[in-house]
């Protein structure tokens, strides 16, 4: 632990701030176009390199999923004066604070105004109340990580699943609270998530509920230029393609082994389904025919979900130790946290 705290400081408080300060520098050095981005090579090199300093895997995770993938395709749009790097340049540049916040975590800026003066705005104590119940529920997942010999294994893989998304909805959460306090006082965040289990279908789940910080990098560095010369469908599949090959880079950061394909074969069948799926609603309108309730539609798509997720998505972690090691440390986590808010109380 200790040497995984050193490893922290060099990664996230030496060499991540240091490289975004020299990209920064970028903006009145180099401009836009290929220059740009061959000075940039290096810090991409770098954030590909970087996860593989942490011998945890959830520092790797973390670490790959920030760097390696939201902050280098941030960096390649930023070469080319687009994404969420340049989005304010035409109006006011970003400062080195701000840059380095939107660069570095899980965050968006919000361009557009909300549609109502209450969009988008919560209750804060209603959401700490939230968040509260969530961290509650996902230890006491932790804590029923001992008995997993007893569980049935689809059982087992349920409380991944609710873990995976908890843990993920929570440090999104601090993420976006780290960004608004390096950000300028007001500054609106685009959603991170919206409810997964109210989805009502596969483009409502991967479009507009599930880590929406991906969905908006996709869109800007695939989604919308391929839309722009071969079509949405090509847009659509493109995007499920760069997710799934960029989930197999992930996979290969936790566990350490060759991919398999099977991660990227997953998004790849659910970019075939949202394409049917958008083709058949498209087809079921026309007609004047009533959507399916979500009564019904939910349920099918939470279903199709797991069934898949369970066939394509899981195996690669499960077949290896990685399994073992992620239960042992989110249990380690747990126990830290839980001391802590011991020794508070």
């Amino acid at each position: 632990m200790e040497e995984e705290v050193r490893c922290f400081i060099r990664v996230w408080l030496v060499a991540v701030p240091a490289a975004f300060t020299y990209c920064y520098s970028l903006l009145s050095l180099l401009r836009a176009g290929k220059w740009r981005l061959l000075a940039l090579l290096p810090v991409v090199v770098l954030f590909a390199l970087l996860p593989l300093s942490f011998s945890t895997v959830h520092g790797r995770l973390i670490s790959a999923s920030i760097l390696s993938w939201l902050a280098i395709f941030k960096l390649l749009l930023f070469a080319f004066d687009h994404g969420p790097l340049c989005d304010a340049s035409a109006t006011k540049r970003l400062s080195l604070p701000s840059f380095f916040a939107i660069a570095s975590l899980p965050i968006m800026i919000r361009r557009k105004p909300p549609s109502s003066p209450r969009s988008g705005r919560a209750d804060p104590v209603l959401t700490l109340l939230g968040f509260a119940v969530k961290g509650l529920i996902l230890a006491s997942i932790i804590s029923l990580y001992p008995q997993r010999p007893r569980f049935h294994r689809g059982v087992v893989l349920a409380l991944y699943t609710i873990h995976m998304y908890l843990a993920l909805d929570l440090g999104l959460a601090c993420a976006a609270a780290l960004g608004r306090a390096l950000l300028p006082a007001g500054t609106a965040l685009e959603p991170q998530f919206a409810p997964p289990y109210l989805c009502s279908s596969l483009q409502d789940f991967w479009g507009r509920r599930w880590n929406l910080m991906v969905s908006g990098i996709l869109r800007s560095a695939v989604h919308d230029p391929i839309r722009v010369r071969w079509g949405p469908t090509a847009g659509v599949m493109a995007s499920f393609l760069v997710s799934g090959l960029m989930h197999e880079v992930i996979f290969f950061y936790v566990t350490l082994q060759p991919p398999t394909g099977e991660v990227a074969s997953f998004f790849v069948l659910h970019g075939l389904c949202t394409v049917a799926e958008i083709a058949a609603k498209r087809w079921w309108t026309g007609r004047g025919m009533t959507p399916l309730h979500p009564a019904v539609a939910t349920p099918l798509t939470i279903g199709f979900l797991l069934a898949t997720g369970r066939w394509l998505f899981a195996p690669q972690i499960l077949r290896i130790s990685a399994e073992e090691l992620i239960v042992k440390e989110a249990e380690a986590v747990g126990f830290l946290f839980t001391g802590v808010v011991a020794r508070a109380g």
